[in-house]
């Protein structure tokens, strides 16, 4: 394996399904040694979410646990217990995103744990955080999504409530964990001790519709949904072209002379209920329709060419498929192969010193280095 940014650090992760895995899968891909701790009868639960895609593992398992070891140990025995305990003496950071509860019935909560490893980080993700009337409930990202008003704001203006289609808070809690660990890492370079980090779904799903809560706080205005749309700025939403959708950003008045000129509407921009974006706002019922008739009569390239060239920001809205196929896409090489296998995942979204960190090697099979990991 290739080494990283974090090479020599060592973190234990009890996770389970995404949020810790994922956690987990960061700092292995930066270079840390990332122990996998799993239960023996069957180990994390993504290995059978999905299809058997390569040694019997579903395909999400091998995405977010990617480049870590896997050992198997039954917590729930005191053997176990201690087998973390050696491992952790040597940890530098322990994640886990286990039931709320759960490693406190275990007695590896964070008050045992950081009062026998005091230099140790101690990461606990949970489901709707770790204090308040709802903090023993579990929940997956949908359920978050949904309580936390993601799913509210998401949709069509007269549909549904909907899903975002990507796991924003599992993932995002995952990062959160990250960047909480490395903050008190910076901090015990300077006084030697650890300490706990707490992330939830909750919060994350909270901090991401914070723009909504904080303009609901501020104005008593509840927000709206707006499909592709915006509440602030028209033109700013999908359109259909005589052959597939486009994305169009009118983010102030100056991009609108340039978009209505293209369009063969210049006199739209000297048009009192078109001139300025707040009047755009207010008559948009009337504007909307009429850029949608002129966009139907043109296939999506040649509007794509003509606003670009014009400097009116646009994008395709592309398929999976079409996004891979995309050369800017390929330019930044987020697809790695995974080495020594015969697939490919998504790398992570950053470069350091203009390099992208490399898959450092594929996920491992149950319980496959507990020789080399676990002491005799």
């Amino acid at each position: 394996m290739n080494e990283g940014v974090l090479s020599g650090l060592r973190v234990v992760e009890l996770g389970q399904v995404l949020a810790g895995p994922f956690a987990g899968a960061i700092f292995a891909d930066l270079g840390a040694d990332v122990i996998k701790v799993e239960k023996p009868d069957g180990g994390d639960d993504a290995r059978q979410m999905g299809p058997a895609f390569r040694y019997g593992d579903a395909l999400n398992f091998h995405e977010f646990n990617r480049g870590k070891r896997s050992v198997t140990l039954d917590l729930k025995s005191p053997a176990g217990v201690n087998a973390l305990h050696d491992l952790l003496e040597t940890a530098d950071i322990m994640l886990h995103n286990l039931r709320p509860g759960v490693a406190e019935a275990l007695g590896i909560g964070p008050g045992e744990v950081c009062a026998r490893h005091p230099r140790l980080i101690y990461c606990a993700m949970s489901a709707f955080g770790h204090v308040g009337p709802e903090r023993l409930r579990p929940g997956y990202e949908p359920l978050l999504q949904a309580f936390g008003g993601l799913s509210s704001i998401t949709g069509e203006p007269d549909g549904p409530p909907v899903r975002m289609g990507a796991s924003v808070v599992d993932q995002g809690t995952g990062l959160w964990t990250v960047l909480g660990a490395l903050s008190l890492l910076e901090r015990r370079h300077r006084t030697g001790i650890g300490g706990v980090v707490n992330t939830s779904l909750l919060e994350t799903a909270l901090l991401w519709a914070g723009q909504k809560m904080s303009s609901y706080v501020n104005t008593g205005k509840l927000p709206e949904r707006h499909a592709s749309g915006h509440p602030n700025f028209v033109p700013y939403q999908s359109f259909d072209t005589a052959d597939g959708p486009i994305l169009v950003c009118c983010g102030n008045d100056r991009l609108f002379v340039r978009f209505a000129a293209e369009l063969g509407h210049a006199g739209w921009a000297a048009d009192d209920r078109f001139a300025t974006n707040r009047s755009r706002l207010t008559n948009q019922k009337a504007l909307l329709p009429m850029i949608s008739a002129v966009m139907r009569e043109t296939p999506r390239a040649a509007w794509l060419e003509r606003l670009q060239r014009a400097g009116v920001p646009c994008a395709p809205i592309n398929s999976i498929p079409e996004t891979l196929a995309e050369p800017q896409t390929q330019a930044l090489g987020m697809m790695q192969n995974v080495p020594g296998e015969d697939f490919s995942l998504v790398a992570l979204p950053l470069s350091l010193d203009g390099e992208r960190p490399r898959v450092r090697g594929a996920a491992p099979r149950l319980g496959a280095h507990n020789e080399e990991v676990l002491k005799p």
